[in-house]
């Protein structure tokens, strides 16, 4: 064979057929360069590549990509469009009330939580509306961002970038506890100032309610004997539930729960509607005990 075939050889694209649907062009740069394929290009052409393999290898994965995909809209028509109906859902009256509480909307949530449901999923349409600092447009991204796509750090800078109390908590229920860094991030948190330390208490409490296993319930009621009384109204809050809980739950720390509550006389003059159960540590305690005893067990 001549030089110029070899050349020629050399130069030329190699096919070779690979699994299902992928067909793998081995290239050498000379070939690249016959063909006019620039870097952009042939990351396209891998990009392609590797759907075609994954949509032949998962089908399933492949339609609800395709899905997804349909679903939509351009993200920038789709921001605007969602912020247009925010706005109209925007009651004056209500933003009053919940200014009163530190809240800067006045959406009814309901409402919110219908337009979520007719958006679903939506993880990249929920980092812009995230991005847009509005508190509803926040509110509406915790109901459709796929939580557990977040990481810890991703998750540490949003809840530091939270002024209103509602969206944190949302932010708690919906984003970090179903997520895949709750107990990293409780134990990053609890000893954080304000709304940090609300959430990571909030956490907390979760744990002495769902799973107290492996937790020192003696070393959290230390710190809420040391710290609650001076912390923060936001924090101080959580704080307090989860001294409560921990009276609740764990008889066998009832006693002391409840000295606590007393010694610090933290919410001793909150006001409370008929019906409803002071958040005074002692009387919370005691009524939520007086009625677990009741209810017969099923």
């Amino acid at each position: 064979m001549g030089a110029h075939q070899t050349e020629t050889r050399r130069a030329g694209p190699v096919w070779a057929k690979s699994i299902g649907l992928r067909l793998v062009r081995a290239t050498s740069p000379a070939c690249d360069e016959a063909l006019d394929l620039g870097p952009s290009r042939r990351r396209q052409n891998d990009r392609e590549s590797s759907h075609l393999a994954l949509k032949a290898r998962n089908p399933r994965w492949a339609k609800r990509k395709e899905r997804d995909e349909g679903s939509i809209m351009s993200t920038d028509t789709a921001i605007k469009d969602i912020l247009g109906e925010l706005a109209a859902l925007e009651d004056p009256r209500m933003r009053e009330v919940n200014e009163r509480h530190g809240d800067d909307h006045g959406v009814n949530l309901s409402h919110l939580r219908s337009l979520a449901k007719r958006l679903k999923t939506q993880h990249d349409l929920a980092l812009q509306l995230w991005t847009t600092g509005n508190t509803a447009a926040r509110l509406l991204a915790t109901l459709v961002c796929r939580p557990k796509a977040f990481s810890a750090a991703e998750l540490d800078a949003m809840i530091r970038d939270i002024s209103a109390p509602k969206l944190l908590d949302w932010f708690i229920v919906n984003v970090v506890k179903p997520g895949r860094h709750a107990e990293e991030l409780r134990l990053r948190w609890k000893d954080g100032s304000d709304l940090v330390g609300r959430a990571g208490w909030a956490l907390t409490t979760d744990r002495v309610v769902r799973n107290a296993r492996d937790l020192d319930l003696d070393a959290l009621l230390d710190q809420i004997e040391t710290e609650m009384k001076q912390a923060p109204e936001q924090k101080q809050w959580t704080m307090n539930h989860c001294l409560a809980e921990i009276g609740i739950r764990h008889p066998q720390h009832r006693k002391r729960a409840i000295a606590i509550g007393e010694r610090l006389k933290v919410h001793i003059d909150y006001p409370a509607s008929p019906g409803c159960t002071p958040p005074y540590a002692p009387m919370w305690i005691a009524e939520m005990v007086r009625r677990r005893e009741e209810t017969p067990a099923r």
